[in-house]
This record gives C-alpha cells, sequence and structure tokens, in this order.
C-alpha cells in the first residue's frame, strides 16, 4: 500500500499551533498526535476534513489536563495513504485501538465531532472501562439508514471532485467567515490530490446500508451509551448545516445527559470548536469539576 509524508514545510506558516510533534507507528504508518499538559487525560477526536489544529483554542483553557489530539491517518500531519479505496472503517478504529494501548491510556475524558464522533464512540462501545467521561459535539451514530438527498449530494461531490477544497469545505460549514491564515491552516496537509485520499474516503465510508462493516461497532456504541452510567455532555451548536438538531438523539439515547445542563453553542457552524473553541473549552472544564451538574 503505497502512501506518503506530509511536507513539513507547508506547516511552517502556522503561528497558532506552537504545540510539539509526537508521533506513534500504526503498521508502518507515522500517526502524528500532540500531548499537552498535565493530570487528567482528554482524548480529543477531529472529523472531516480537519485535523489536531481544529483543537488548539482548548489547550490553554485546560491547561490543567493532559491533552491529548490524534490526527486521523490521512489527516494533519500523519501519513497519507494514497487511495481512497484503501481506507477503511476498520483502519481508522485500529488505528485508535492502536494509539490508547501504546500511550497506555486510561479513565479518559472523550470529546468527538464528526468522524471523531463515528470512530470514538465505537471505540468507547468496544472499551468502556477505559472511559470516565464523554464530550459528545455535532455527530451522529448512522446505521445504515435512508441517507438524505444533501448527504448523497455531498458523497457524490468528494467521489468526483477533482481535487477536494478542504479549505473551501471547512468556510461553507462554517457560521462565521474565517480567516485566509486559518483557511491556510487547513489546506496544509494536502498539497495536491495525492494526499487527500482520508479527506474523500470519509464521507463514502458513512454506512448506506444496514450490512455495510461500520454499522456492526456503531450499534455497539449505540448499545453501550443506552446503559451509560458515567457523565456525559452534549453541545450541538445552532448554526450547523450538516448535523443540526440531532443533539436530540443523544438526549435520548444516554441516560445520564439528563444530570448535565443542557447548553447550544450560539453562532457557530459545524466546526464549532473552531469558532467558539474558549467557550466549549470553558465548559468542558466545569463539566469534569461537576460545575454542571443540575441538581448539585
Amino acid at each position: 500500500m503505497e502512501f506518503v509524508r506530509p511536507d513539513f514545510k507547508r506547516f511552517e506558516h502556522i503561528t497558532d499551533f506552537p504545540y510539539q510533534e509526537n508521533y506513534i507507528t500504526f503498521e508502518n504508518l507515522q500517526m502524528h498526535y500532540i500531548d499537552e499538559g498535565a493530570g487528567e487525560t482528554i482524548l480529543a477526536l477531529h472529523g472531516e476534513p480537519t485535523w489536531s489544529y481544529l483543537y488548539r483554542k482548548f489547550i490553554p483553557v485546560l491547561k490543567d489536563y493532559r491533552f491529548i489530539v490524534p490526527d486521523f491517518i490521512g489527516f494533519g500531519k500523519s501519513d497519507k495513504i494514497v487511495g481512497r479505496k484503501n481506507y477503511s472503517f476498520d483502519l481508522h478504529l485500529r488505528s485508535l485501538e492502536n494509539f490508547i494501548e501504546k500511550l497506555e491510556l486510561k479513565d479518559i475524558t472523550l470529546i468527538v465531532q464528526d468522524w471523531g464522533g463515528l470512530l470514538g464512540l465505537s471505540l468507547l462501545g468496544k472499551y468502556p472501562e477505559k472511559f470516565k467521561r464523554v464530550v459528545i459535539l455535532n455527530t451522529f451514530l448512522p446505521i445504515g439508514k435512508k441517507m438524505s438527498l444533501p448527504f448523497k449530494i455531498w458523497r457524490m461531490f468528494t467521489k468526483y471532485h477533482p481535487s477536494l477544497p478542504v479549505g473551501g469545505i471547512i468556510q461553507y460549514a462554517s457560521h462565521q467567515k474565517l480567516s485566509k491564515d486559518v483557511i491556510a491552516a487547513y489546506n496544509a496537509p494536502y498539497p495536491n490530490k495525492k494526499h487527500k485520499g482520508g479527506a474523500v474516503a470519509f464521507p463514502l465510508l458513512v454506512p448506506a446500508h444496514p450490512k455495510d462493516p461500520a454499522v456492526a461497532p456503531i450499534q455497539k456504541a449505540r448499545d453501550v451509551l443506552s446503559t451509560w452510567d458515567k457523565p456525559a455532555l452534549v453541545m450541538f451548536s445552532d448554526k450547523d448545516k450538516v448535523l443540526g438538531g440531532l443533539e436530540k438523539f443523544f438526549y435520548k439515547l444516554i441516560p445520564t445527559t439528563k444530570d448535565q445542563q443542557k447548553i447550544i453553542i450560539k453562532d457557530a457552524g459545524h466546526f464549532l470548536q473552531e469558532e467558539k473553541g474558549e467557550e466549549i473549552a470553558g465548559y468542558i472544564d466545569q463539566f469534569m469539576k461537576d460545575e454542571l451538574l443540575i441538581n448539585k
């Protein structure tokens, strides 16, 4: 399987991401992650087509914790497998299993958004004993039911576009106007089409029918979350064109969401960490200190 290493010169212009690079090996591939601070472990997972840069605004606010964010294979500063057909749900899930095993992570507070939710919650479903809390942002747990027309169009767009416009996609799904420097940072991992296989693959890996191989681990995540007795915080944004309103699914699914304040992040689109990062991180800090409990 052919893969390419990132062009690290393309990251040199990024001035607001001064965090040390760390790497682990997964099946001969380098997987990049940031690992900042000390204290209780927070594991944050990005989605499509972002990378660990998405969580940069969380780190100063959550400085009293150990804050870890990996780049999925095919994203950010991790290696890129060439060709979208070489990516699978199983590959990504195994890479996360490898990640938490090699870093010996336990008592994890998990933060997920977008594809970080499909994979991260599947990881939680498989190893619930390793997780202490969960924070769910703008994501879903699809099990192969009928897709909406807009999502079908999105899948076709990613599949047939000559070279996926990553920065443009992030701007489209955002509520606010992003700066040129921010767009450039999201474009940095992708000098050409050869580096974009992972970003092209993710929309096509969302299960389209009940027999899709991703359905079993996602269903397991649903099952585990339906009896979850540990803290859970759901925060969706009010201007998400992609998954807006699906917070109700998680409120209904997870029993312990009723113990926490219901928070909607105002004036933020799909990538709410980008637009309201400090605010969201502040709520997470309160959540971890049991300060959002309704009946405290």
